[in-house]
């Protein structure tokens, strides 16, 4: 059953980027027809003439990172203790709360709150506004990498007189580092598609969903290879993540 399910969940998602696809290579689409009359690279060339698409593309790549990375340190004693409770379900519970909120009303609160401390608009507000939306995601996903096993290994450790320092380099740093690499991966992705947080504290700052939104409407085709862009970084960090996680097979 649970096989069924993932095979449908993947072709489903390799028929709707299969869809992004044909639609940034479609440069003449008219209903009734299935597929495109002519195909081209026009919305490549449309992209790439936009002169807000590198300094969007540089933009929304510097605070995914930046997020990410500054939300692990966060993230990493708190899914061991949400690991080592016996509440964590409520815990958990507790964590995906802040998910549910809209990013826009997020982002408007958040927005009166950085002025009011003096935090400067632009890219400094936007990894602010980001922070708490990957630190829930990497929280939620470096949780079950605490298990039973890696205390027992840690508690092994320090019975052969490791230090804490140790304990983190030899043994939970490679016993997690695949959990690891995936919750930085998903943090950059969470950060790479804000939209509403990135609108309201960005004062004019442009990331990749804001160049990508006006144009849905305006010319999907140009559309579609904005997102297929948008991908490419995620796609690479999936691929990193997946090497990480062969990595971490070693301690087992």
């Amino acid at each position: 059953m649970r096989r069924a399910a993932l095979a449908t969940l993947t072709l489903a998602g390799a028929l709707l980027a299969l869809g992004v696809v044909i639609r940034a290579a479609a440069d003449e689409w008219r209903a009734p027809s299935i597929l495109p009359q002519r195909f081209g690279l026009r919305g490549v060339e449309a992209a790439w003439s936009d002169p807000a698409l590198r300094s969007a593309l540089t933009s929304s790549l510097v605070i995914g990172v930046v997020v990410a990375l500054l939300a692990l340190p966060i993230a990493w004693p708190a899914a061991r203790a949400v690991a080592t409770t016996s509440r964590t379900a409520m815990l958990v519970t507790l964590l995906a709360l802040p998910l549910l909120v809209p990013g826009y009303a997020v982002g408007t609160g958040l927005a009166t709150w950085l002025i009011r401390i003096g935090v400067p608009g632009g890219m400094t507000s936007i990894i602010v506004a980001h922070l708490p939306f990957v630190l829930a995601y990497e929280i939620l996903v470096l949780a079950p990498a605490f298990d039973r096993r890696v205390r027992q290994l840690e508690e092994a450790a320090v019975v052969l007189g490791a230090s804490g320092v140790d304990r983190l380099r030899l043994v939970a740093g490679p016993a997690v580092a695949g959990a690891v690499a995936g919750a930085v991966f998903i943090g950059f992705t969470v950060s790479l598609t804000q939209y509403g947080t990135t609108l309201v504290v960005g004062a004019g700052t442009t990331t990749l969903p804001l160049l990508l939104v006006p144009f849905a409407q305006s010319d999907p085709q140009v559309a579609a290879t904005l997102a297929l862009l948008a991908t490419a970084p995620a796609m690479v960090a999936v691929a990193l993540a997946r090497r990480g996680r062969g990595g971490s097979t070693s301690v087992r």
